[in-house]
């Protein structure tokens, strides 16, 4: 039986570049850097490598968590669930590249608070001497080089697996469903792949989308023959487990960027005055009270803010946050499979809407799964992972695909869907191949 790392060793030291340090890790096992933009979401960033225990596998759709719930597992661990291994009971999908589920416990890590702009060196261990060895190990990581060049575009094509025309008619076949009193939305999506050029490595995305594009919920993670980059602005959940707080933020209604500041504010006030986005919000926030009321205690799960607009740096967002407090016996685990997956990539009903989705698209992979960090008190950060491509690497090539998709609802118009896609995909399309068009 594998012994959890109950006993930890931390201590500060003076600021440096979290992206720098992960720089230096990017070809490590199991490197990992969760990079966080700085601002009021995304305090600390988080970077480690070389896990000593790993899982790897598919689940049970009854209980995809299973896993997590293993004593080794309980703290200091980042997870990676796929969408489908989710929405397998309504769909029966399984994805023939990514597994359901991922796990990796780090002994070392090191912390970037970047509000009080120190670094937190962290060891876990089975005794005192066993976290003090791990926290040397990841005080040996820091490094003071200069931040990494950019380099250049590293993919050779940005290329769609279907036309625009097919994406045109899954929405309209999605709102003549939601006529037919089928459902309310759902989440509908677009995918690109393509590969990278020979030494192209995906750290490069990385590093493109951290130059003035960095997100609250950036990351990085590289386990064996696959990589994850994640530009996700998308709060699934966040879990304080010292007092059973749980938020989620989902978002639901965009609009584009424009350089002209004076259209960029209309647009930016014309997507909180939307009816339709407005109301495409509201199904997602009901469904997420619904769902964190499965795990909370009752009377507890509120909406804290309704419709707030955050500004991206190529679109715009329509945001709402739901609160609630856990039942004292409910864990991280428990947490993620009383609501994934996230409402805000399904729809509502939910397991309506995932069927329909299947109808219309391949198995998703990790795209629209969750990215999740399990805390040394059983806390947890989960992203929902929009604005995400994952890679193989296949017969020394790195492969690479991602999608972009919109909430379909009652009067959504096809083209403008298929350009809201076109929108959400820039930042990733631009750290792959440029500024090109798609």
């Amino acid at each position: 039986m594998t012994v959890p790392l109950r006993v930890l060793h931390a201590r500060d030291l003076p600021w440096c570049d979290p992206l720098v340090v992960a720089a230096g890790l990017r070809d490590r096992d199991g490197a990992l850097a969760l990079l966080s933009d700085g601002g009021p979401l995304g305090r600390w960033s988080w970077v480690a490598c070389d896990p000593d225990r790993i899982h790897i596998g598919p689940v049970e759709p009854a209980h995809p968590f299973a896993a997590l719930r293993r004593p080794e597992f309980a703290t200091a661990t980042v997870g990676l669930v796929s969408y489908d291994a989710g929405a397998r009971p309504a769909t029966g999908a399984r994805s023939e590249v990514w597994p359901d589920l991922m796990l990796a416990r780090y002994p070392a890590m090191l912390g970037f608070d970047h509000q009080a702009r120190r670094v937190r060196v962290i060891g876990r261990g089975v005794d005192a001497a066993a976290a003090g060895a791990a926290a040397d190990v990841a005080a040996g990581w820091l490094q003071t080089t200069p931040r990494p060049p950019v380099p250049d575009a590293p993919a050779l094509a940005f290329t769609p697996e279907a036309p625009d025309q097919a994406y045109r008619a899954a929405v309209a076949d999605v709102v003549a469903r939601i006529a037919a009193g089928e459902l309310f939305q759902a989440n509908i999506a677009r995918a690109w792949r393509g590969t990278l050029a020979p030494g192209g490595e995906p750290f490069d995305v990385m590093l493109r989308l951290a130059r003035g594009r960095a997100a609250a919920y950036g990351a990085y993670w590289r386990l064996g023959s696959r990589a994850l980059v994640s530009n996700s602005p998308e709060l699934f959940l966040a879990f304080e487990a010292r007092n059973g707080r749980v938020e989620t933020r989902p978002i639901k209604g965009t609009r584009s960027r424009d350089a002209d500041a004076v259209r960029d504010a209309a647009l930016a006030r014309d997507l909180q005055a939307s009816a339709k986005d407005r109301a495409e919000n509201l199904m997602i926030v009901d469904l997420m009270r619904n769902d964190l009321s499965r795990a909370a205690r009752p009377g507890t799960v509120r909406v804290e803010r309704l419709f707030e607009i955050e500004t991206l740096p190529t679109v715009h967002h329509l945001v709402s946050t739901v609160t609630g407090v856990v039942r004292p016996e409910v864990s991280a685990a428990d947490l993620l499979e009383a609501t994934f997956p996230p409402g805000s990539i399904t729809g509502a009903p939910k397991h309506q809407a995932m069927k329909v989705i299947a109808a219309h698209e391949p198995p998703r992979g990790p795209w629209c799964g969750s990215l999740f960090l399990v805390d040394d008190e059983g806390g947890l950060t989960a992203s929902v992972l929009i604005r995400t491509a994952s890679f193989e690497r296949k017969d020394g090539v790195w492969r690479y695909r991602t999608l972009a998709g919109a909430g379909i609802v009652a009067d959504s118009e096809p083209e403008a869907e298929l350009q809201e896609t076109t929108a959400k995909i820039r930042a990733l399309r631009e750290a792959l191949i440029g500024d090109q068009g798609v």
